[in-house]
């Protein structure tokens, strides 16, 4: 098949840098508007050279609506449903998935592909294709004409660390799942455009269930290690020297604790498995709950802190001690602030406790509502270390790992990712080792003439090995940004 034009439907964290190697459509005008100065409107590194080059060269312009196009890329969230019963299994929400099919379908022509990126539960990408028939009738589609259908659907989940986007999108290997042999074949086929890696062809339901088979096996390690931190402080016992000594074992990889899990695949999918078969994956729904909870685990030791703080000091009341939250996102180096326990720990000890709450996000320009309706501020490193009697370190960004010891002096802190219960500043978040730079330069080359390539390579000029904080890393897909409204 020739792909000389790609529409991206969704220019969140995962469409937009696909976008960048081939276009994109949002229905937010502001996010429109902004790629198309050759700007961006997320954080995410690399990727501000890749639009604005592509922009520039006149490859990539976003739109409102869907243009024709001979592949369209579907990267819109999939949320959960609204519920009265805080307990019951999430659902998930289709309608994103709904309404961007319904958007593409009227431009819809004969040999189009459409590929669905977005994670989802298992029979998704069927259903997508059964809202696309219905709005097109006169076009045959896989689930009823087979291999000789006039459009072919496909599923390809993304599977990239944030932080890593532009480099992972082009190295990892790729999962395709057709809902025909000859659809798998047709994505694979655009996928190679650009891709380094792999491309694996399979179902498109056996592409879905990888993706959250992924997430579902890190998810349940992560939870061994928030577990195992909760175990190892009740029996006194240093939890990092515990997980680093029991990792010499040459079979053990324990991952590092945090405040819980965040962002929008390992906090999520692992509960589009469990609510499909609830009776059946009880490890999975366990390993959830488990991290689901951790959150509450960090609150009441923020609370500790504040008491040891207040009979440290008798002269003084709740409402004198001011907290202060550092990082807001689901991971370090990331303006994302979907499905985090930072967030949600800050703004739960902003609504209960009497005094200040300050909150250092060094990626975002202003508060999320919840956050800010509490009162809570969002400062400077500086001024949270100045005025702050309680500090909590929630989110390992690179700028909070200059901070001398000696502006933690006579302050309490809570380390999410240090060495509870210790308070050893030496050794926490703030005192921690700079991680290597991931030093990319992103070079764009466009092909034209009869390949219709438009890839985009990453040059890694100094690869070196990162560790990987996944104790608070959403890290796979993620996605989102503006999307067709939903119905």
């Amino acid at each position: 098949m020739d792909f000389n034009t790609v529409c991206v439907v969704g220019l969140g964290y995962i469409g937009l840098p696909t976008a960048a190697v081939f276009a994109g459509v949002d229905v937010n005008q502001n996010a429109v508007d902004t790629i198309n100065r050759g700007e961006i409107h997320i954080v995410e590194p690399e990727l501000d050279i890749a639009v604005h080059a592509a922009v520039k060269e006149g490859y990539l312009h976003a739109t409102t609506e869907p243009e024709p196009a001979d592949a369209f890329l579907i990267a819109v969230p999939t949320p959960f449903k609204r519920q009265a019963d805080p307990d019951a299994v999430p659902e998930p929400d289709l309608s994103f998935i709904r309404a961007a099919a319904r958007s593409v379908a009227p431009v819809l022509r004969q040999g189009n592909l459409v590929i669905l990126e977005s994670t989802s539960p298992v029979g998704a990408t069927e259903a997508m294709a059964a809202w696309l028939a219905e709005a097109r009738p006169d076009l045959s589609f896989p689930q009823d004409a087979g291999e000789g259908a006039d459009i072919r659907v496909a599923h390809c989940p993304e599977r990239v660390l944030p932080g890593r986007i532009m480099h992972e999108l082009i190295e990892n290997d790729r999962i395709i799942g057709g809902m025909t042999p000859a659809c798998a074949e047709a994505a694979a086929e655009l996928y190679r455009t650009f891709v380094r890696g792999d491309c694996l062809t399979t179902t498109a339901r056996t592409a879905e269930m990888a993706k959250l088979t992924e997430n579902a096996f890190r998810d349940v390690n992560i939870a061994f290690a928030n577990e195992l931190s909760i175990i190892a402080e009740r029996l006194d016992i240093n939890v990092w020297e515990l997980i680093a000594l029991a990792n010499r074992h040459p079979r053990v990889n324990i991952l590092q604790p945090g405040p819980g899990v965040g962002g929008h695949c390992i906090a999520v999918d692992p509960w589009f498995i469990v609510s499909e078969t609830p009776e059946l994956a009880r490890l999975i729904r366990a390993a959830r709950e488990v991290n689901s909870g951790k959150p509450d685990w960090v609150v009441e030791k923020i609370k500790t802190a504040v008491g040891e703080f207040l009979q440290a000091n008798p002269d003084k009341r709740a409402g004198d001690v001011t907290i202060a939250c550092f990082g807001l996102a689901f991971k370090p180096d990331i303006d994302d602030l979907r499905e985090s326990p930072a967030l949600d720990i800050a703004t739960r000890v902003a609504a209960e406790h009497p005094g200040p709450l300050l909150a250092v996000e060094p990626n975002i320009k202003a508060l999320p509502a919840g956050l800010a309706e509490h009162g809570a501020g969002l400062v400077a490193a500086d001024q949270a270390l100045a005025d702050a009697d309680v500090v909590v370190a929630l989110v390992a960004h690179r700028s909070f790992r200059q901070v001398a010891p000696a502006a933690l002096d006579g302050k309490r802190v809570v380390d999410a990712f240090g060495t509870a219960p210790s308070h050893d500043v030496e050794k926490s978040v703030f005192r921690a080792a700079q991680p290597p730079d991931s030093d990319y330069r992103l070079v764009l080359h466009h092909r034209h003439g009869d390949e219709g390539d438009r890839a985009g390579r990453l040059v890694d000029r100094r690869h070196r090995l990162e560790r990987d904080h996944l104790a608070a890393d959403g890290a796979g897909r993620v996605h989102g940004g503006a999307i067709p409204a939903a119905d």
